[in-house]
């Protein structure tokens, strides 16, 4: 009798060309091939790039950048990585002009992945196509290609029942918000009682007709078609917020991925900006005394910023402050 060849599940994996959203793609990337998965892990040309230039220090053209998954691969793992262009060149800032690029990633992005997507199926037996929940347009393409749909979420699970639930924040008056009165919110399944000031930034807003806002109903909007929703959280931590949210859709708390056992025995280069030691000045603090203060690539609120730095001054606390240039 002939042997049967065993094809392995093959998952093309996309996140949001931030940070915060790369590393545990990256992470789950690795214990995904770990399992005997083949990944295709897709990066935007720019943040390749970016990646490439802050390992290399001097990269000067395409041919200096990086296969991030190199030691990966070396260790026997199927991951490969690849680029599709975001519809600038490399040079434009996507920092100072986000309304323009935020603009393109939704409109123009999807059709690039589209294209992607159908010249590696005809090459390959794909059948995961797992993507950053924020993106909205990923449903039409795992049904065009009769993909298994995955949808992974990088945040806390309760961020997502707010923002699944934003239907009933305006039926009950409070988005968009009409003064700065502190109301409480306690009819989100899941979610016992918050304020709403506790509410996320984009939800404390009197406007509701902007693009950040109508990104986020559309992909909490599309998130209702997955087969799977993955939350990067730690299921003892919000088992009530996940079992509510299991109710509407399968849901799975994954985390926390940056620790899996996997992927930290493999060096993996996914910074986008040069990286500083710290284990040497942490090595000198006791146990448990520092603070990690990370708000992301979008915080530009100078007020919020100086408040963060206003209180840990004088709480007199060691930190560490991951922040980004000319913020």
């Amino acid at each position: 009798m002939e042997d049967k060849v065993v094809m392995k599940p093959h998952a093309i994996m996309i996140a949001l060309p931030y940070q915060g959203h790369l590393n545990p793609f990256v992470h789950l990337a690795v214990k995904l091939a770990s399992k005997g998965f083949k990944i295709t892990f897709v990066l935007t040309q720019h943040f390749h790039h970016q990646i490439s230039k802050s390992h290399n220090n001097t990269i000067t053209s395409s041919s200096d950048e990086v296969d991030i998954f190199s030691e990966a691969g070396n260790s026997g793992l199927d991951i490969r990585c690849t680029t599709i262009s975001d519809g600038f060149p490399l040079e434009f800032d996507r920092n100072v002009n986000v309304g323009e690029f935020w603009e393109s990633l939704f409109n123009d992005f999807p059709s690039r992945v589209d294209e992607f997507v159908g010249k590696i199926i005809k090459s390959s037996d794909l059948s995961l196509l797992v993507t950053d929940t924020v993106y909205s347009w990923t449903g039409a393409i795992a049904k065009k290609y009769n993909l298994v749909n995955v949808s992974f979420w990088t945040e806390p699970a309760m961020v997502f029942a707010i923002s699944y639930y934003s239907d009933l924040l305006r039926q009950n008056g409070h988005f968009p918000l009409t003064d700065n009165h502190e109301r409480t919110i306690n009819y989100i399944p899941g979610i016992e009682s918050i304020g709403t000031k506790d509410l996320m930034a984009y939800f404390q807003e009197s406007d509701d007709r902007k693009n950040v806002h109508k990104i986020i109903f559309l992909a909490f909007e599309n998130v209702k078609n997955a087969d799977f929703i993955l939350h990067n959280t730690v299921q003892e931590l919000e088992s009530h917020t996940l079992s509510a949210l299991n109710q509407k859709h399968p849901t799975y708390a994954i985390g926390p991925i940056n620790f899996s056992k996997n992927s930290t025995k493999i060096n993996i280069s996914k910074s986008m900006l040069s990286e500083i030691d710290c284990t040497k000045w942490l090595d000198s603090k006791p146990d448990d005394s520092v603070l990690y203060v990370s708000f992301g690539s979008l915080l530009d609120r100078k007020e919020v910023i100086e408040e963060i730095a206003q209180g840990l001054v004088l709480d007199e606390v060691n930190f560490i402050w991951a922040i980004r240039p000319r913020l």
